[in-house]
């Protein structure tokens, strides 16, 4: 199961790139929370809503570590990486980590909550 979380986060990575929709819908739980690095709390709509409007465009999504834990259904990915791209039209560039909680059911992987933390000095 370790290796089918990793491809799933890849496959996210790639959906986000891309602002792939339909991928970024079977990803996300429907339920699921995300926290930005500001402390904000977004969910899937404003997630899709965002990529689907171009308010979020990603151009560079560069993993440097990937760590992968399973646990029954439940599994954490922790990904190390510099992204890049606009939001709202305002160019961007971190270095961040990304902490996600995946649920896996007869569907695959879905992500329920995630958090990111922008890494100081990166």
């Amino acid at each position: 199961m370790t290796d089918s979380l990793r491809a799933a986060e890849h496959r996210l990575q790639a959906a986000q790139l891309a602002s792939d929709i339909a991928a970024l819908d079977e990803l996300l739980h429907d339920d699921v929370v995300f926290t930005g690095p500001d402390g904000s709390i977004l969910t899937k709509a404003d997630d899709l809503g965002a990529h689907r409007s171009g308010q979020q465009v990603l151009t560079r999504v560069d993993e440097e570590d990937l760590r992968v834990l399973v646990t029954g259904t439940t599994g954490v990915t922790w990904f190390l990486g510099s992204v890049a791209g606009t939001i709202g039209g305002q160019e961007f560039a971190a270095r961040l980590r990304y902490t996600r909680t995946w649920a896996h059911d007869d569907s695959g992987w879905r992500i329920v909550a995630a958090h990111a933390s922008v890494i100081q000095g990166g």
